[in-house]
C-alpha cells in the first residue's frame, strides 16, 4: 500500500481543500441549514489545514502525521 505514496503530494491537496473549503459559496438557504452549513465548513477547513501543516513521514508500511500545535 505504501508503495507509490507520495507524501509530499498528498499534503499539497490538503492545502487545495483547505483553500477549496475558503472559496466555497454559501447556498441559498437559511435559518438552521444556513447554520449547520457554515459549522461544517468552519469544521472542514479546520480539519484539512491541519493536515496540510502536517509533517508527514512513513516508517515500515506506518505513516505518521505530526503536527506542531504551538504554532500560531
Amino acid at each position: 500500500m505504501s508503495e507509490g505514496l507520495d507524501l509530499d503530494a498528498m499534503i499539497a491537496r490538503f492545502v487545495e481543500r483547505a483553500e477549496a473549503v475558503k472559496r466555497r459559496n454559501l447556498p441559498p438557504v437559511g435559518g438552521d441549514e444556513r447554520k449547520a452549513f457554515i459549522k461544517q465548513a468552519e469544521q472542514d477547513f479546520m480539519d484539512f489545514s491541519l493536515i496540510a501543516d502536517a509533517t508527514p513521514s512513513l516508517d515500515n508500511g506506518v505513516l505518521t502525521l505530526t503536527i506542531d500545535l504551538n504554532k500560531s
